[in-house]
């Protein structure tokens, strides 16, 4: 499935220019995880390479198809030059290898949580999976392969994630939007959730 994430790759190249770096990581019994991090505009993205290798699969199927399924990588967008964000690119490889060691299938709405900060001094723990389609537009394949789609995460503090449980991922989203909440700044406090 290399030729899979070749043209991840530059679907990504594409939607964000050059990557300034790139780590690897690889987990025990696991495809190996790359997080490439782009610049530009004051904003560092880091964009995972590999989850989409693989499509994801119900961890109840006795035997995964290896073709059909959802495909997907990560994307997180940070405003530069307010902390060391750079750390955070272990728990977005753990985030990306999470299809295949806990069998989740990561789609828009869901959750995710690493149980501890991003990155040094980070208030957030987990972070929420956005909608396809915006900054880097889902990559097609091969029928029966399903697209790739390009998810964005959006990190939240342990008491956006409570509240979100409870009410929802919109109801967030849009009590995001009604404050004006800056997510992409790195050391943001949390929304009000009591009004």
């Amino acid at each position: 499935m290399s030729d899979v994430l070749e043209l991840v790759e530059a679907r990504l190249r594409m939607a964000l220019g050059e990557p300034d770096a790139r780590a690897a990581v690889t987990f025990l019994g696991t495809d190996r995880i790359e997080v490439l991090r782009f610049e530009g505009n004051g904003v560092i993205r880091y964009a995972t390479l590999g989850m989409s290798a693989q499509p994801m699969a119900d961890p109840t199927v006795v035997l995964a198809d290896p073709l059909r399924g959802p495909r997907a990588e990560l994307l997180l967008s940070v405003r530069g030059g307010r902390a060391d964000t750079d750390k955070v690119l272990r728990p977005l490889a753990v985030l990306a290898a999470s299809p295949q060691v806990e069998g989740l299938i990561v789609a828009p709405g869901a959750a995710l949580d690493v149980g501890e900060p991003l990155w040094p001094g980070a208030p957030f723990t987990s972070v929420l999976v956005a909608a396809s389609g915006g900054l880097v537009e889902d990559l097609e394949l091969d029928e029966p392969m399903e697209p790739v789609r390009f998810l964005p995460l959006l990190p939240m503090t342990p008491n956006e994630a409570a509240w979100k449980r409870v009410h929802g991922a919109d109801a967030l989203e849009a009590r995001w939007l009604q404050h004006g909440t800056d997510l992409r700044d790195p050391l943001r406090k949390g929304v009000p959730l009591d009004d």
